[in-house]
């Protein structure tokens, strides 16, 4: 179903998508919240993902929010495809004109939850995070910033260092400002360097000819690299295609997602079912 309510966060009205499993007529489920990439809604992931078979299995609520806060009438904000309306990066902006709705990293850790822990039937203490290129981002750093707080964390072909690639340092430098030092507290790669501990299973699947991950955007090795140095258990999975119906191999796109969907739900059930 998919729902509208304001958001204090963000000043404006904001649209989300939730799947209640069968389970859920009689006892509370854990929560599992995914983000969604570059130019894509609450639609994208619940129309083309493929995810409700394995998440009513396991007995899963998943949440899908839009990525970024709309029709706020920001100067600039329809303008570019990867900055703006569609892209909100997960972070809390800083810089004018953005900073007074650009909150997307509060309205995910606190808002959204609260608002989803008082409507519908869910345990609050088991919650988990996932998402894609931008939102696979936004899924680690949320869990990463916040330990203890998500069971467990995975993504798809995630914008690992957005502090090295050209994405990042478009929305990064747009919202919080020139001071590249102030960016890295939104960065995968430099957050896990300070990681409290190593109870976080990470898992991240990479299509092996994703154009973004030739063009040096995703940067998954900086990643893996910080992670080995701390300990952090980490399932790096490469996928490469070995079958007639993905002759060019596994690219960007939500047919690489709905094929291993139902690996990252088994994941997450995992911990959030425990």
């Amino acid at each position: 179903e998919i729902f509208f309510s304001y958001s204090a966060e963000l000043k404006c009205k904001m649209k989300f998508g939730i799947y209640l499993p069968p389970k859920a007529e009689t006892k509370k489920c854990p929560v599992l919240y995914w983000l969604s990439g570059l130019t894509c809604t609450e639609q994208n992931f619940i129309t083309k993902a493929g995810f409700q078979q394995a998440a009513a299995e396991h007995g899963l609520i998943v949440v899908a929010p839009d990525t970024s806060p709309r029709f706020c009438n920001i100067e600039g904000e329809d303008e570019s495809w990867d900055f703006g309306t569609g892209a909100g990066f997960y972070v809390d902006a800083t810089e004018d004109p953005w900073k007074t709705n650009y909150r997307m990293y509060s309205y995910i850790k606190d808002e959204l939850p609260k608002l989803i822990n008082a409507n519908f039937p869910t345990d609050p203490e088991r919650m988990s995070i996932f998402g894609h290129s931008m939102g696979g981002h936004g899924a680690l750093i949320l869990a990463l910033k916040n330990p203890g707080k998500y069971k467990s964390v995975s993504a798809f072909a995630p914008i690992c260092n957005p502090i090295q690639c050209q994405w990042g340092k478009k929305a990064l430098g747009g919202y919080l400002g020139s001071d590249a030092s102030k960016w890295e507290a939104y960065d995968a790669t430099q957050l896990v360097k300070s990681y409290p501990d190593s109870n976080l299973d990470i898992l991240i699947d990479q299509g092996k000819d994703d154009q973004f991950l030739s063009a040096g955007q995703l940067l998954p090795d900086n990643f893996i690299a910080a992670c080995t140095e701390r300990k952090i258990p980490v399932v790096f999975r490469l996928q490469q295609a070995s079958c007639f119906c993905h002759p060019l191999g596994y690219d960007h796109s939500y047919f690489f997602i709905a094929t291993f969907i139902n690996d990252h739900i088994k994941h997450h059930a995992k911990y959030l079912n425990a």
